[in-house]
């Protein structure tokens, strides 16, 4: 499904106005429509006591359309209203004369003393404060009124987006509702799916408050829901290069781990054939946890790390496999973040960059410009601030417009890790990934991922096909690890142990994993 910002969507209700003659009062009607029948089916109506919060925009709108029909089917309705009413303008206004010719008790929000016992007397509540064109911090009344409804352990329904949740970033804006059902409207918008928005949403449902498909399926919104591939039958008579041949060009003297996790999540993904060239010295180490790499000892330098004299030995070796991952605990030593460099210019394959790679090319990021065979980047929001030259916050703050962005300019595809990673294509296409869990935030996680990645590739998949099924089979074989152990204490080596189940898995139940363990949007 797409995911669109907050300017999309203004642009999508303005079609579906001009073009279909779908009018604004009929948008909210169905909106307000679609919020009832959730409430309907996830609570009940009759004999049960509301209370809605309405702000004075549109999202306060429907909370009134919302009002109404509750009352209309047996619900005790209280309409808070934060606000100058006299400021409600079209539809909203429109809504709010309705709902004061009916026998709906209104009470104009002055102070929250003066609505805790109602609150604390409702069965559940509504949160049509704010919509998604929040851009400013809540402060004052809207902030303590906020904290009540999240203090108040009732059931709660968020209209649009939970009060207080940035609609393009996720972000909180100073204080944000802890919704346990939010109804969105059209398509799902950024702020819904990435976190802590996700979070505070809770069961999240979209209407499309009769959009037509040819509408809400636009081939300009450049965002959606990762959808991964099914994987490619393993052939019977296939050999170890049958199912990939990856050169990972990795480690140092003080990083065992990270050549480890990358090289052997290869194979543990499914991969057939994994190279790993290192430091000599370190070699003989990784061999006892992954015996089954093949190891291609290099020349070190003073420090333990890969000389820039291996240059041609890697570039030879580098023709003969399928892809290069390059960068997994290769030390910031400077002449190991020359030889990546220039490695970076003159591999001639697939090659996936991550961890110091990624730190080594950003310094002079032309090298991945000037290349001519396809790059993935699979940097952190620390990696990510260095490619695009600011702060970690701003990298927060701008994720998805920040992805389309560098992976456009840089004729690259870019996985930024994190909850929810997103996955950007040269194109400007986003996929958000739905799969994995916090615990997997710990060190050699990302490691796990390029060798997952890689052994898609290996397995037969297109490369941008192999990104989206990679990140999420690494997300889920970190859900089953959380499963059985709890998201405490997770480590890579669990991340790689599970993976096999994991493929397992996927491959004997693709459309209940995909379409209903992860199914993150309940349609109404």
């Amino acid at each position: 499904m797409k995911i669109s910002n907050v300017e999309e969507m203004r642009n999508l209700d303005k079609s579906a106005i001009e073009n279909f003659g779908i009018t604004q009062e009929l948008l909210m009607e169905n909106a307000g429509e679609a919020v009832y029948f959730a409430i309907l089916k996830e609570h009940g109506v009759e004999n049960k006591k509301f209370a809605v919060f309405c702000g004075i925009g549109n999202n306060g709108g429907d909370g009134l359309v919302v009002a109404r029909k509750i009352h209309s089917t047996g619900g005790d309705v209280r309409i808070f209203l934060l606000g100058d009413e006299k400021k409600f303008k079209g539809s909203a206004k429109k809504n709010f004369e309705i709902a004061s010719g009916l026998p709906l008790k209104i009470i104009r929000v002055h102070s929250i003393e003066s609505i805790k016992d109602e609150v604390a007397t409702c069965d559940a509540i509504v949160d049509a404060l704010f919509g998604t064109g929040l851009t400013r911090a809540v402060e004052g009344l809207y902030k303590e009124v906020i904290r009540l409804i999240n203090q108040s352990g009732k059931p709660v329904f968020s209209v649009d987006i939970p009060s207080g949740i940035n609609g393009n970033t996720g972000l909180i804006m100073g204080e944000a509702v802890r919704a346990d059902f939010t109804i969105t409207f059209g398509l799902p918008k950024i702020g819904n799916m990435l976190y802590p928005g996700f979070n505070n949403c809770g069961k999240l449902y979209v209407t499309h408050i009769s959009f037509p498909p040819s509408l809400y399926n636009k081939e300009p919104l450049k965002v959606e829901i990762s959808q991964p591939l099914e994987l490619p039958a393993r052939d019977e008579n296939g050999h170890k290069g049958s199912f990939g041949d990856v050169l990972f060009i990795a480690g140092a003297s003080s990083y065992l781990g990270a050549p480890y996790f990358s090289a052997f999540s290869f194979l543990k993904a499914g991969g057939g054939y994994s190279r790993l060239a290192s430091p000599s010295s370190i070699a003989p180490f990784i061999a006892t946890k992954g015996s089954e790499i093949v190891f291609v000892p290099l020349e070190e330098t003073s420090s333990k790390s890969i000389a820039l004299k291996n240059k041609e030995k890697l570039l030879e070796i580098s023709e003969q496999v399928d892809m290069v991952v390059l960068g997994p605990g290769l030390s910031l030593n400077e002449e190991t973040q020359e030889l990546v460099r220039q490695l970076a210019r003159e591999i001639k394959k697939p090659l996936l960059i991550d961890g110091d790679g990624i730190t080594a090319i950003s310094d002079e990021i032309k090298c991945i410009k000037e290349r001519q065979y396809p790059t993935i980047l699979t940097p952190h929001p620390g990696e990510m601030s260095r490619i695009a030259k600011i702060s970690i916050k701003e990298v927060l703050e701008n994720k998805i417009p920040l992805v389309q962005k560098e992976a456009k300019k840089l004729n690259a595809h870019i996985v930024l890790k994190g909850a929810h990673s997103l996955i950007g294509y040269p194109d400007e296409l986003v996929f958000v990934n739905m799969s994995g869990n916090s615990g997997m935030a710990t060190a050699g996680s990302g490691d796990v991922l390029t060798g997952t990645i890689a052994a898609m590739y290996g397995l037969g998949l297109g490369l941008e096909d192999a990104l989206r099924t990679g990140v999420f089979l690494h997300g889920f074989s970190g859900d089953l690890a959380a499963e059985e152990k709890g998201e405490d204490g997770i480590t890579a080596q669990d991340i790689l142990d599970y993976l096999p189940c994991a493929l397992k898995r996927y491959r004997e139940e693709y459309d209940e994993i995909v379409n209903h363990s992860y199914k993150s949007l309940y349609i109404v």
